[in-house]
């Protein structure tokens, strides 16, 4: 079964990818949450639709990858305060495997987002999307530019779980 799940994310990934732009995206949030819209697997499900109404904030920065951009997107925050999140840190996970804890302090200090466009366009799958994880670099502090925080940078996120 575990294969099967591995080879179905692979397939979508892949699918994904060669469409760019032309794809819709979920973000799945689930852990110790109070909220949700899936109850049989205790997760909550954020539509871009969803996602896209909910309010933006935006972060004028440059990272590791990119030089000084515009990103918007939702404050990590916020998403976590609708889904009634309860825990202290979060795990970000990424369509490449990848994935980080980021304590939830870090949201409450920088204003965090995770960004769905980059000056003005939408992020695609070649471009950090479709959702990227966002500190503010450039005007945060000089530990923003470190190597702890440069892994938090995190881009192809697609489910958090909170503990």
């Amino acid at each position: 079964m575990a294969k099967m799940k591995k080879l179905i994310s692979l397939f979508a990934f892949a699918l994904m990818f060669a469409c760019g732009n032309a794809f819709s995206f979920d973000l799945v949030i689930s852990g110790d949450i109070d909220k949700y819209t899936d109850p049989k697997s205790k997760s909550y499900v954020f539509s871009e639709t969803e996602l896209m109404r909910m309010p933006v904030r935006e972060i004028r920065t440059s990272t590791a990858w990119t030089a000084e951009s515009r990103f918007e997107g939702v404050p990590i925050l916020d998403l976590l305060k609708k889904v009634g999140a309860r825990g202290k840190a979060i795990t970000v996970y990424t369509l490449d495997d990848y994935y980080e804890d980021i304590p939830v302090s870090d949201f409450e200090k920088y204003g965090t987002i995770l960004a769905y466009k980059m000056n003005g366009k939408m992020l695609s799958l070649k471009n950090f999307g479709p959702l990227f994880v966002i500190y503010p670099r450039d005007t945060g502090g000089a530990e923003l530019s470190g190597p702890l925080y440069s892994t938090r940078f995190l881009w192809q996120v697609y489910k958090i779980v909170v503990k």
